[in-house]
């Protein structure tokens, strides 16, 4: 299975933003608690709905959107 399956898109949910399986818990938030350091652990334990693969797709997710993004000429 891809992992980003587990990401989301409804209109009305957190503006439209890509969600952890329809959860109000967005990719940003994920990517924003990494970025400040938080490991796994402590984020799986602050919201204990999330897995594992949830993070893990979120990073997926953005990588793909990164490799996705067009290059301006030099």
């Amino acid at each position: 299975m891809n992992d980003t399956n587990r990401i989301s898109l409804e209109p009305g949910k957190r503006g439209g933003r890509p969600c952890i399986r329809g959860l109000r818990i967005s990719v940003y938030d994920i990517l924003s608690m990494l970025a400040e350091g938080m490991t796994e652990s402590e984020i799986l334990e602050d919201f204990p709905e999330l897995e594992v693969a949830d993070i893990r797709a979120s990073l997926a997710y953005a990588a793909t959107r990164e490799h996705s993004v067009r290059q301006v000429p030099a």
